[in-house]
């Protein structure tokens, strides 16, 4: 992850063009002073967020940068301590939901705000970070996680179910969609989603998300794949 965030930062050249005699235009990038990356965890340890929020501010240039992730089970989770620390923050804190949003945006008597929130959250995290947008930077305005898998029959299904749980565990709200031309990989795929849904230890939420929101799509043909995932819902025929 580290080198591709260097790769994406040196594409980002500065410039200087004298375009008349004595005209000189240019831009250049300049990082903020601070940022704040939330890390969720509150239903258990998510490891790759403090990854993707605070090695790309690291490698940017952002002098100081903070981290807050919800206590897990009472504590500090040391998965995502040790991942917060190896990712290279400044400050980690044990503080979660939208207090951890607003003590980082406007700070507190032991926090000092910074110039710009990033990280995942839920839909309070969310609406927070909407609100807080003006007074600090954000890096979009998220909604519920969603993946949609496109495949054919050279594919495992396991490995699609496992995709698609993978994302469904997220939260209830998360759609997970198979698209494929292939029947037997349509149903091989719900058979291993109910396996593994007897053995996560995050099928709660997952198994809510998938009865809710996942679909199996069967298409005829790769062109007719492409046709619905542009189309976003308009399935002509679907597996449930």
């Amino acid at each position: 992850m580290r080198n591709f965030a260097q790769h994406q930062r040196e594409a980002l050249r500065d410039i200087e063009v004298e375009t008349l005699p004595g005209v000189v235009l240019g831009h250049r990038n300049i990082p903020v002073n601070a940022a704040g990356c939330y890390v969720p965890g509150g239903k258990y340890p998510l490891l790759a967020s403090a990854h993707m929020s605070i090695i790309t501010a690291k490698v940017a240039g952002v002098q100081r940068v903070i981290t807050c992730a919800p206590p897990f089970n009472g504590k500090p989770a040391p998965a995502i301590v040790a991942a917060q620390h190896m990712a290279g923050a400044d400050e980690i804190f044990c503080l979660g939901g939208v207090q951890a949003i607003g003590a980082m945006a406007l700070g507190t008597q032991s926090i000092q705000p910074v110039d710009m929130l990033v990280g995942p959250g839920n839909a309070f995290v969310a609406e927070a970070k909407r609100q807080l947008f003006g007074r600090v930077g954000i890096d979009l305005f998220a909604g519920p996680t969603e993946t949609l898998v496109i495949a054919d029959d050279s594919v495992d299904g396991e490995l699609c179910a496992t995709d698609l749980l993978g994302q469904a565990e997220h939260g209830p709200d998360s759609p997970a969609v198979l698209l494929t031309t292939s029947r037997k990989l349509a149903q091989a795929t719900m058979a291993e989603i109910e396996r593994l849904l007897t053995i996560l230890p995050t099928a709660r939420i997952a198994r809510q998300a998938w009865a809710q929101h996942g679909e199996v799509i069967v298409a005829e043909s790769d062109q007719e794949m492409v046709q619905i995932a542009d189309v976003g819902r308009s399935w002509r025929f679907a597996i449930t």
